[in-house]
């Protein structure tokens, strides 16, 4: 009796999916970086549930950005990282501090807006490609951009 095992055939990567999840990664990683950015630094009348708010979003971007980056390891590939990476893959408008309140939102609502097209494609790149799991999972995280956006955008209505 052999002691040795066979390893499983690997099915094939598709690495349009790989692209899009590991894009994913950086857009979420950048954007957590600008809500924990917007967090340290609102001010004003609505300071209290804004600071709120923004620590939700970023701890949610937190989990999310290990849970697609572990769905890359997954596939038998590699997750991205490094901050310049990050920075040069999202290719994500920063903004500047200290800024109104109502900036803060708008600027967030442009990069939530973002991630949304990066994952919506990367959603469909995966169905393409019957990678079920990847589109959940992508599904999953839209769910929760279109809330966010929701909710941001009902912040600057008047």
């Amino acid at each position: 009796m052999s002691t040795t095992t066979s390893k499983p055939a690997v099915a094939k990567k598709d690495t349009h999916v790989i692209d899009g999840l590991n894009l994913v990664v950086a857009d979420s990683y950048a954007l957590m970086a600008l809500t924990h950015l917007a967090h340290w630094n609102v001010e004003g009348p609505d300071f209290f549930p804004l600071h709120k708010a923004f620590q939700e979003q970023y701890e949610n971007l937190f989990e999310a950005i290990d849970e697609v980056a572990e769905r890359v390891r997954a596939l038998d590939a590699y997750a991205i990282g490094g901050l310049s990476t990050f920075a040069k893959v999202a290719q994500m408008e920063e903004f500047k501090s200290p800024m109104p309140q109502k900036d803060y939102v708008a600027a967030l609502i442009v990069a939530h807006e973002k991630v949304v097209d990066d994952t919506t494609r990367t959603r469909d790149l995966a169905g393409e490609s019957s990678d079920l799991q990847t589109q959940d999972l992508m599904i999953k995280r839209l769910q929760w951009h279109q809330k966010t956006l929701w909710m941001l955008k009902s912040y600057l209505k008047p």
